[in-house]
């Protein structure tokens, strides 16, 4: 029997690591249970970025709203990790493009990876069909439509690739808090709008 996946939140010490609720990874995870014939362990693990048990796991998520400053054992953590294959799913909760978290996250990237390394997705990314079919690219999210943040629906995700396989996912639309409610209101979506955390899970899982 393979270890069951294990959803595991990035802590880390500049910023606000938790802005999103517990129950958007629970939410994520019961999608994984529904859809697919995945192991699942049921509960979220938060890892603390410095520490060497990032190793340990296949994906990691991080998020907030606030300045990303990572020490210089995070960072070192956080490149060695996606370059030994791991994948991270960011999520800008300001969906803001110029606000201070995605400012100061791209900051970071740049000093880990390069100026060039974080790019624009194309929409034919295996990741828009990892498992379901997504020909539009990412979708968007009600925080998008609503005008919440830069007032602007992206119409992309960058990403930064090693060795032609993706590593960090990097979203401003904020699908964290698109995603924070309890399971079991999604039967009351007429779509369920989950299914790209879905692709998001198995790209990381089998690519």
């Amino acid at each position: 029997m393979p270890a069951p996946f294990t959803f595991v939140r990035l802590q880390y010490r500049s910023g606000d690591w938790d802005g999103v609720d517990e129950r958007m990874p629970t939410n994520l995870l019961h999608s994984l249970i529904q859809y697919t014939k995945v192991p699942v362990a049921t509960k979220e693990k938060v890892v603390a970025l410095d520490s060497p048990e990032l190793f340990n796991y296949p994906f990691c998520y991080l998020s907030g709203h606030r300045l990303v400053q990572f020490s210089a054992q995070e960072k070192k953590n956080f490149t060695q990790y996606v370059r030994n294959g791991g994948f991270v799913f960011v999520d800008d909760c300001n969906h803001d493009i110029d606000g201070l978290f995605a400012r100061s996250f791209e900051e970071q990237m740049r000093q880990c990876f390069g100026a060039s390394a974080l790019k624009k997705i194309p929409k034919t990314h295996p990741v828009y069909s990892s498992f379901f079919t997504f020909k539009d690219g990412p979708p968007p999210t009600s925080f998008e439509l609503n005008g919440w943040g830069d007032d602007l629906v992206h119409d992309y995700l960058k990403g930064i690739e090693i060795n032609g396989r993706l590593g960090v996912l990097y979203s401003n639309k904020d699908y964290g808090c698109e995603w924070d409610y309890d399971f079991r209101n999604k039967r009351f979506l007429a779509e369920d709008n989950t299914k790209f955390g879905v692709n998001i899970l198995m790209y990381a899982l089998t690519a």
